[in-house]
C-alpha cells in the first residue's frame, strides 16, 4: 500500500503538524505502525464512518487517522490520542471530506 500525507489547500499537513510534536519514543511507535499500515496490516484498525483509526497501545492512546482511497492508496489525516479522540476524529473526517470533494473538482494530485 502506498501511504502518503494529505495536505490542505493551503500545502499544509495536520499528520505531520501532530507527528512533529511527540516525543522520540512515541515518534518510533507512530513510525512502526506506519510502517505496518504500508505493508498491509490493518490489524489494529477500526472503521468510523469513511475513516479509520488505527490504535496503539502505547503511552496515552496514540491514534492514526486515514483514509482509503482505492485498493492500494493510505492517505494520513492526522493523529492524536485517546483523550483527544472525539475532536480528532471530527477533524479527519473534514480533511477526508475536504479531500474527496476537492479530487472531485481536479484540484487533488
Amino acid at each position: 500500500m502506498e501511504v502518503r500525507e494529505y495536505l490542505t489547500a493551503e500545502g499544509r499537513s495536520p499528520f505531520s503538524r501532530w507527528f512533529n510534536k511527540l516525543d522520540a519514543r512515541a515518534a518510533v511507535k507512530v513510525t512502526i505502525a506506519l510502517n505496518r499500515i504500508e505493508q498491509g496490516n490493518l490489524s489494529n484498525t477500526k472503521g468510523l464512518g469513511g475513516i479509520f483509526e488505527y490504535k496503539m497501545t502505547f503511552g496515552p492512546g496514540y491514534r492514526v487517522y486515514f483514509g482509503r482511497d482505492g485498493d492500494i492508496l493510505i492517505l494520513l489525516l492526522g493523529g492524536g490520542t485517546k483523550k483527544t479522540q472525539n475532536r480528532d476524529i471530527l477533524l479527519a473526517k473534514q480533511c477526508w471530506a475536504d479531500y474527496k470533494q476537492r479530487k472531485l473538482s481536479g484540484k487533488e494530485a
